[in-house]
């Protein structure tokens, strides 16, 4: 099977989602008695860009390390295509892994490299030499294939790595923070290329990361785990726009939060007065407490929050304060409001060509009930 044949299938089973490439059935790690992953149920999709995001610690190159097989689940089990992995080694799996660290060879050059693993299997040499020519042209490094790895830029080094990852033609492809030890220009244009050579393939991809714009910027669907476990999964824009749990909306880019009681609810709205007596009204979904006296925490990203200089006529979400901060970044600006009960918020605008205000200026800061979310502060 070459890529180019491979290519129509995947990407047709890509568009219908209906295999399913990696399962973990209640997954359990243990290091020293303490759960590295605690009971973790996960479904990946045939020919998806998935992305295991987190915190230090949190458990997710240990889940990576359980798919690979360099770990083995105390309990529980990993499914790969339907077969289960529970007596597979790493080298008998379909899959192959790219490291943060590249992991390449120094004695041999980039063609050496990408052939290694076949010239392990024994295939011929015609073999060989066809499918590292394919794999370096793939990743763009056709015309550097004599050069070692000293002699190449960190980019280069991951685009070789990704072409010995890929010359095994793997089932799934694993990358363990691929972009981490790249600086922040080339990390976007390696995402750019990851992307491209995700939809190029139809592979499916499974990434973990700490960095949430990469995760956002690339992933057809996150997983967001703390403490070993899985605090919620979705798309992109579910897990920025919905978040389920008060630690999504906190790691998944900027928000403020507000601790509060339910005081009122109807059927289209919840009620909620915080600590410092801020009165927020919040859209009831589906998933919203409901519950009079119940304790939530109320978020709203920075970005959905207004800013006027008069009092707007609006009954509810509105609050006078005063600016203690302005950070022009360019194409945005990051406001903090004190309002007149002691809490700041932070406002994020885009940029104006016209002058700021100053400091200490009254505004008003506003939101939509439909822009803020409350939470179960349990989960």
């Amino acid at each position: 099977m070459d890529y180019g044949s491979s290519l129509v299938t995947k990407q047709g089973e890509r568009a219908t989602f209906e295999s399913l490439d990696v399962e973990l059935h209640n997954v359990f790690k243990f290091f020293n008695q303490e759960p590295a992953v605690n009971g973790v149920y996960l479904d990946i999709r045939q020919g998806e860009f998935f992305s295991i995001l987190g915190p230090s610690g949190c458990g997710k190159t240990t889940m990576l390390r359980l798919i690979a097989g360099f770990e083995k689940a105390d309990a529980g089990k990993v499914v790969i295509q339907g077969h289960s992995m529970t007596d597979v080694p790493p080298y008998r799996r379909p899959v192959n892994t790219v490291f943060q660290s590249y992991a390449l060879f120094n004695h041999l050059n980039v063609w050496d490299n990408v052939a290694f693993g076949l010239r392990l299997k024994k295939l011929r040499k015609a073999e060989i030499e066809s499918r590292v020519k394919q794999a370096l042209e793939l990743v763009k490094m056709e015309g550097l294939r004599s050069r070692f790895p000293n002699q190449l830029s960190g980019g280069q080094q991951q685009r070789v790595a990704l072409a010995r990852a890929l010359v095994n033609r793997p089932a799934l492809l694993l990358l363990d923070e691929p972009l981490g030890a790249l600086d922040l220009k080339l990390r976007k244009q390696m995402q750019v290329e990851l992307s491209s050579l995700h939809k190029q393939l139809g592979l499916t991809f499974i990434m973990v990361t700490h960095d949430q714009e990469e995760a956002l910027s690339l992933s057809d669907r996150i997983a967001v785990m703390n403490q070993g476990k899985i605090e919620q999964i979705g798309t992109p824009s579910e897990i920025y726009e919905e978040p389920r749990t008060v630690f999504v909306a906190d790691f998944i880019g900027d928000t403020n939060l507000f601790e509060g009681e339910i005081a009122g609810v109807d059927a289209s709205f919840v009620k909620v007065v915080t600590k410092k007596g801020l009165s927020i009204v919040v859209t009831r979904q589906q998933d919203t407490p409901t519950e009079i006296s119940q304790t939530v925490v109320i978020s709203v990203r920075p970005e959905k929050i207004q800013l006027s200089l008069y009092k707007p006529s609006l009954q509810t979400n509105c609050f006078e304060g005063r600016l203690v901060n302005i950070m022009y970044l360019g194409t945005h600006v990051n406001y903090i409001v004190q309002l007149t009960n002691g809490v700041r918020v932070t406002v994020l605008q885009p940029g104006t060509f016209g002058n700021l205000p100053d400091r200490e200026t009254p505004i008003y800061a506003w939101w939509a009930q439909g822009d803020c979310q409350a939470l179960s502060p349990n989960g």
